[in-house]
């Protein structure tokens, strides 16, 4: 069958892998990008023997093209993916979907218009660990789950000067939260603080409460001089953790709930094995993108909804919120 053809718009520190990803995988042909750094452009377009643009609105005329990932800055999110939508092309647009919740409704209500693929560059979940971490939740490996808290740190970044650390770090967290519980958020709350960046906060503390009284801690900042990227699962049959990094799993059983009299009306908590969870590792952007390419190819639903990006924005704005104004926020 011919190649699915593809572009990339926008190569900085995120796109530049995408086009590295693409070149990877069968059924597409990555056919050119884009930057406003025309030496960036360049630079990618040498490596890979394609052709480079500095204005994507003349990439779209001149390449014959199936689909685009969106990989510019936040800011810029909207214009681009509906200026891709309708032109009738496929669109994946970074996360976070838009810089508000009443833009990313306006890139949503163009791709129904438009009848085309619109996915969220949500990539957490297509990372081995998460994909194990719900399949566990779901056959209930863990029994009734207590609490979920999610560890995102790292050094400040350089390239991030339009948004906070919410909007840009949290978000994974926030919709990984959404994704392996699968209940309705009914509450949050948010203390956040800005140490270094100068126009938004770098430091949250978020907690979140579901409808099915699970519990929810985000912990996410860009003042610490290592990277973390960790999930805990704390449940009545022990706890789970899962570093998104290394692809390293462990389960931490609860002894008491080993016993043969164990009866789940009367807990109690004993420290028990350690136990490795085997994880195939694989790369979550080459798993991301073959999603992408498959709902298209399939005519399949694209595994990250523009709704999901939406949903996951909207919760980040509201913990913005709930910290200017010292208070928890019903939702």
């Amino acid at each position: 069958m011919d190649k699915l053809k593809v572009a990339v718009i926008g190569v900085g520190s995120m796109g530049k892998s995408h086009a590295r990803v693409y070149c990877t995988l069968k059924n597409v042909e990555l056919a050119a990008v884009c930057d406003s750094n025309e030496e960036t452009a360049r630079g990618i377009a040498e490596k890979y023997g394609i052709r480079h643009y500095t204005d994507y609105n003349e990439m779209l005329k001149k390449e014959n093209l199936s689909a685009v990932s969106i990989c510019v800055p936040t800011k810029f999110h909207k214009k681009v993916a509906i200026d891709c939508i309708r032109k009738k092309l496929n669109a994946l647009v970074e996360k976070p979907i838009a810089a508000t919740v009443e833009e990313a409704k306006e890139i949503i209500s163009e791709a129904n218009k438009n009848n085309v693929k619109l996915m969220v560059g949500h990539i957490e979940r297509f990372n081995p660990v998460v994909m194990e971490l719900k399949r566990k939740i779901g056959n209930g490996e863990l029994g009734k789950i207590y609490k979920v808290h999610c560890a995102r740190l790292s050094p400040f970044p350089q390239r991030v000067v339009d948004v906070g650390v919410i909007v840009d770090l949290a978000i994974h967290e926030i919709d990984i939260l959404k994704h392996i519980i699968g209940s309705r958020i009914k509450r949050i709350y948010a203390e956040t603080a800005q140490r270094i960046h100068s126009a938004h906060e770098d430091l949250l503390i978020g907690t979140l409460r579901f409808e099915n009284d699970i519990l929810g801690v985000i912990n996410a900042n860009w003042l610490t001089p290592k990277k973390v990227r960790e999930i805990t699962v704390t449940g009545e049959k022990g706890m789970l953790v899962a570093n998104y990094l290394t692809q390293e799993f462990y389960f931490y059983e609860n002894e008491f709930a080993k016993k043969p009299d164990y009866n789940s009306n009367f807990m109690n908590v004993l420290e028990g094995k350690k136990i490795q969870v085997k994880i195939r590792q694989e790369e979550p952007l080459k798993n991301e993108l073959e999603a992408f390419i498959e709902s298209i190819l399939k005519n399949k639903s694209v595994p990250v909804t523009g709704k999901d990006g939406l949903d996951a924005l909207n919760i980040a704005q509201k913990f913005i919120e709930s910290s200017k104004k010292n208070k928890v926020i019903a939702l």
